[in-house]
C-alpha cells in the first residue's frame, strides 16, 4: 500500500491533466425569451432619439436668419474707405486701392482682374462693351499710375493719392448696378 501512496503523491505527467478530476462548472445561464426584445427596444429608442435630435437641429438651422450677401459695390466702397488709413504710406495705399478696384471689377463683371497684369487686363477690357470708352481710359490711367508706385518706386504726394482714390470711387459709382424703378399704375 505504500507503493500506491507514493504513486498518488507524484506530480501528474504532462498529458494526465486532462484525465484528472476537475472542479464543477457553474450553471449555464439560459437567456429568457424577452432579452432580445429589450435589446431591440433599446436600439429603437436610441434611433428615435437620434432622429428627433437631427430634426430639431435642422429646424433650428433653418430658423437662423441668413445675412444677405454684401453687393460688390458696397464691399468696394468699404475697402476703399479702409485704404484711406494708409494714405501716409504710398505703396501700401496704392496696393489696397488697386486690389479693391480689381476685386470689384471681378465680382461685378466677372473679369479676371486680380490674376492678370495691367497690360493683359487692359487688352481684355478693349474687347468688352460692359464699360464705355471713358471708363476704359480712366481705368487704364488708374492702373498705370498704380503700377508706377508699386513697381517703379514712384513716391506720389498725398494730393495725387487722393486723386487716385477719387478715380477708383468714381469708377465704382459709375458702374454700380442701378435698381430698376417700377411704377405701378395708380401709385
Amino acid at each position: 500500500m505504500a507503493a500506491t501512496n507514493s504513486i498518488l503523491s507524484l506530480p501528474p505527467a504532462s498529458g494526465s491533466q486532462t484525465n484528472g478530476l476537475r472542479d464543477i462548472k457553474p450553471p449555464v445561464e439560459i437567456p429568457s425569451g424577452w432579452a432580445w426584445a429589450w435589446w431591440l427596444l433599446g436600439v429603437a429608442a436610441a434611433a428615435l432619439l437620434g432622429w428627433w435630435l437631427w430634426k430639431y437641429w435642422q429646424k433650428r438651422k433653418a430658423e437662423r436668419p441668413v445675412a444677405p450677401p454684401i453687393p460688390p459695390h458696397v464691399r468696394a466702397r468699404q475697402k476703399l474707405q479702409e485704404a484711406l488709413a494708409l494714405i501716409s504710406q504710398p505703396k501700401p495705399f496704392v496696393i489696397a486701392v488697386s486690389d479693391a478696384l480689381r476685386s470689384y471689377l471681378e465680382e461685378r463683371f466677372s473679369f479676371r482682374a486680380p490674376e492678370r497684369t495691367t497690360e493683359e487686363f487692359l487688352y481684355e477690357m478693349q474687347s468688352t462693351a460692359l464699360l464705355d470708352s471713358n471708363q476704359k481710359e480712366g481705368l487704364g490711367d488708374f492702373l498705370q499710375c498704380c503700377d508706377l508706385v508699386k513697381f517703379a518706386k514712384y513716391e506720389p504726394r498725398e494730393l495725387e493719392l487722393r486723386d487716385l482714390h477719387a478715380s477708383a470711387l468714381r469708377l465704382v459709382d459709375e458702374t454700380e448696378p442701378r435698381e430698376a424703378v417700377t411704377t405701378e399704375p395708380g401709385a
